[in-house]
């Protein structure tokens, strides 16, 4: 495992992450989920993402992580993992559960506290942009969990590249520097590339790409159409069946040639190719199995591209159409 700088701060990030978005919660095997974090731990993973909502049911995520932690990074080992969570969706009924105000966002972050069962976490995230609350507000309630030691560190996710530049200005004046932004990122999904990396390496912030595989279409999963237990055949998922249109499969089976003459699965050319970006601090992976967990990781045994390669991809990609 490789850790970039992020940012302009004194913190380092493996390349890739392990994001707690699903196969965490109070649904999955606990069993499971403790096996997929020891083993990131194993291999350099040392960032864990969570957020306040994650499950299902919400906030079972960070409750079964704080027992991971319980049970395998007691003492000292704390000191050598990065926990980061969020707020900012709907995480209660109520005029206080969601979106940016003081209130929810410090609200928020003690419930997570008591989840994990830890002092602090180290990156606290607001996790979208508020349109009907201040920035000031929203960015002070960053400041001062930085301030009261509840986390070490501020951070911003899903915020265009206007919104970014006004809120990392924010939170600078207030003398606590934004320190990464989560952005959805991945070949099938440019818009980063659409002046928020450049906002972001002018102000000095590191990048971690969530979303890397679309979904799971940069896999090998849907290279023969929808498969019956993917996240497109649930209507509950976040992948809706039609976004995975005919056309679109076609590009992935063509991708999907260019990670073979690389000696890569699809997944894994799909992350490289992120990662050969300077801006992009790290990537955020899930994973629903060990294998899965170590073929990812493996992605890092061959992040260079040839010329020849990248207009490859960007001929199949044909930007202007891939973007959803």
């Amino acid at each position: 495992m490789q850790y970039n700088r992020c940012g302009k701060s004194g913190l380092l990030l493996p390349q890739i992450s392990l994001g707690l978005w699903h196969n965490f919660g109070s649904v999955d095997s606990f069993e499971i989920a403790e096996s997929i974090a020891k083993t990131a731990f194993d291999r350099g993973i040392t960032h864990f993402d969570l957020a306040n909502n994650y499950g299902p049911v919400p906030g079972s995520a960070e409750t079964n992580f704080g027992q991971i932690l319980k049970n395998n990074f007691q003492g000292n080992l704390r000191d050598q993992i990065v926990i980061s969570t969020k707020a900012g969706y709907t995480m209660w009924e109520g005029p206080y559960g969601d979106w940016g105000s003081r209130k929810y966002l410090l609200s928020s972050l003690d419930q997570s506290l008591k989840r994990m069962n830890v002092d602090y976490v180290d990156i606290f995230y607001s996790h979208r942009f508020d349109p009907e609350t201040p920035l000031e507000e929203t960015m002070m309630a960053l400041d001062f969990a930085v301030r009261s030691g509840k986390a070490l560190y501020a951070g911003i996710s899903n915020y265009n590249p206007e919104q970014t530049r006004e809120a990392t200005e924010i939170l600078k004046r207030l003398g606590t520097p934004c320190l990464i932004h989560q952005a959805k990122y991945s070949m099938l999904v440019r818009a980063p590339e659409e002046g928020l990396l450049n906002v972001l390496e002018e102000r000095g912030v590191g990048c971690i790409a969530f979303s890397p595989l679309a979904q799971g279409l940069l896999t090998d999963k849907y290279l023969k159409g929808i498969p019956e237990n993917s996240r497109a055949h649930n209507p509950n998922g976040h992948l809706q069946e039609a976004e995975v249109s005919e056309e679109r499969i076609q590009k992935i089976i063509r991708l999907n040639e260019i990670a073979k003459e690389r000696n890569q699965s699809l997944a894994q050319m799909a992350l490289a190719w992120l990662l050969k970006d300077h801006r992009i601090t790290s990537v955020l992976i899930g994973a629903s199995s060990v294998g899965q967990l170590n073929n990812n990781i493996d992605s890092l045994n061959s992040l260079f591209f040839t010329t020849d390669e990248l207009e490859a991809i960007e001929r199949v990609l044909d930007y202007n159409t891939m973007s959803f």
